[in-house]
């Protein structure tokens, strides 16, 4: 019995990471507002090394339209605006010699669209993880039986794990729905 508590509770964590990482994916699709989170994952070359930019810069969002990047240093402006041309966030870096500015454009409504097929994809891969750890879990459950747990509790097992596995499918769905509303609010 305890061995099919730690199985589900295993694939709970497991579970749970998968809706975290979601949740990341999710944090970098601007919805027309202006975010510190559109620059994750944008690295700049510092003294050889690579780093993302929040850790050479300061990054404020001071108004609803608007990133600003106020280096720690002046001479990384340039290496800076070219991480981010070079990036692929859709987005142009403007500076004034002490700080970049990032103006982030309203969104087409074939745009929204086609961020609402983006976090689609990104939701049918989480459910995917979903059910790759349920498959694992419950492979693992059959296998304890054949080890000598009785039948009755790998039922058990398994039902417990089709409710963990509902559950965070759940948590999916809502993450979803509330990111496609705040993509196609206008």
């Amino acid at each position: 019995m305890i061995e099919v508590k730690s199985i589900v509770d295993a694939s709970g964590a497991r579970m749970q990471k998968t809706v975290d990482f979601l949740i990341e994916e999710l944090a970098t699709i601007r919805a027309g507002k202006a975010s510190v989170n559109v620059l994750n994952g944008v690295t700049v070359e510092y003294y050889g090394s690579p780093m993302s930019i929040g850790q050479v810069a300061s990054i404020t969002v001071p108004d609803a339209k608007t990133v600003l990047i106020q280096p720690w240093e002046r001479t990384m402006i340039a290496p800076i605006e070219r991480a981010i041309l070079n990036s692929n966030i859709g987005l142009t870096p403007s500076n004034n010699g002490e700080h970049i500015r990032l103006t982030i454009p309203a969104l087409t409504e074939e745009r929204r669209l086609q961020l609402v097929k983006q976090i689609k994809v990104f939701a049918e891969n989480a459910r995917v993880s979903l059910r790759n750890t349920r498959r694992d879990s419950v492979e693992a459950i059959k296998k304890a039986v054949k080890d000598g747990l009785p039948e009755d509790v790998a039922k058990d097992g398994e039902e417990e794990m089709q409710k963990l596995t509902d559950k965070f499918s759940k948590k999916v769905d809502d993450l979803i729905a509330a990111k496609e509303k705040e993509i196609m609010t206008v």
